[in-house]
């Protein structure tokens, strides 16, 4: 039965390809460091903190729009509108986070646990985005929805502020 197993990196040549299989190579963690100190290769992360304080502070730049273009120096149904936007953008971002916070700070935590993690706050994401229109659609019904839409839609677009930001 074990002679039935290939070992391991060896593939059955395919009649169906023209081209031999291409190896991937493997960096070790020192091989990859050391490339990272060389400046040779770059990882582009952004730390998702900063998108969520960008997203807080396109909210209260929209707001202040509005108190001076939209309601002539006070607060009105235009501003709320503006944060009530924010406020859908950046929730669930937060929550999110929260979640994968949570899940990084386990004592038993596995690529298997951490996707399990991201998925499940990816779907808290989505339920609390769904839940936030549908409850200020029922509970605000004089909310003025241009504002709204346009704080919110900032608010999703904040990533290429956090871009800047880096």
């Amino acid at each position: 039965m074990a002679h039935l197993i290939p070992p391991k990196n060896q593939h059955k040549p395919s009649d169906s390809w023209d081209e031999p299989e291409e190896e991937i190579r493997v960096y070790s963690k020192a091989e990859m460091d050391a490339l990272r100190d060389a400046g040779i290769i770059k990882l582009a992360s952004l730390p998702a903190w900063k998108v969520v304080a960008s997203q807080v502070m396109l909210t209260i730049a929209s707001m202040v729009i509005c108190v001076f273009f939209w309601d002539v120096g006070r607060i009105s149904v235009y501003t709320y509108s503006a944060f009530l936007g924010g406020l859908i953008g950046f929730l669930p971002s937060t929550l999110f986070l929260l979640r994968l916070e949570l899940a990084k700070r386990s004592q038993r935590l596995n690529p298997s646990k951490f996707v399990a993690a991201l998925v499940s706050g990816e779907f808290i994401k989505i339920v609390v985005t769904i839940m936030l229109f549908v409850g200020i659609a029922f509970a605000y019904p004089d909310v003025k929805w241009v504002p709204l839409l346009i704080t919110y839609l900032a608010a999703l677009k904040c990533v290429w502020l956090a871009w800047f930001w880096k």
